[in-house]
């Protein structure tokens, strides 16, 4: 498969001027994901080629390789549900929400996340005991990022 050099370089200057931080797109069969920090995604067999040792610069890896979260697929992972800013707690100087081993019951706030300007609570829904946090205070987070993991 031939790389198209000119797309992933305006899938990049795309990122960089409007702050995303992934980027993906389709045509036909062949799929393209640039992520900030982390990967291009061509679509095919394709080997992983590592282009730089500077995170800031994008990577190509196989449409097949593994979930970089086995928590992804486990009942109890709660995703989010939106791109934005991941808290974990109310304000500066204040107790996070929830920390590992906490238990929560089904409405308890886990997490805030801002979009837009926007403060969503992402609240349990269902109770139990807090087994991960994947995320840390003030992290980018996109749709479908696993947050956390309640059993």
């Amino acid at each position: 498969m031939k790389i198209d050099a000119e797309a992933i370089k305006e899938l990049a200057d795309l990122l960089n001027e409007t702050g995303l931080t992934e980027v993906e797109v389709a045509e036909g069969d062949k799929v393209i994901r640039v992520s900030r920090g982390g990967t291009i995604v061509a679509g095919g067999a394709m080997p992983a080629v590592n282009m730089s040792s500077d995170p800031a610069v994008p990577q190509v890896a196989s449409l097949d390789a593994p979930a970089n979260n086995v928590a992804s697929s486990h009942p109890g992972a709660v995703k989010s549900p939106m791109v934005g800013t991941a808290y974990l707690q109310s304000e500066p100087g204040a107790p996070p929400f929830v920390k590992k081993g906490a238990q929560v019951n089904a409405g308890d706030t886990l997490v805030i996340i801002e979009a837009m300007k926007v403060m969503n609570p992402i609240k349990a829904e269902k109770s139990g005991t807090v087994t991960q946090v994947l995320v840390e205070n003030g992290e980018p987070i996109e749709f479908g990022d696993v947050l956390m993991v309640i059993e």
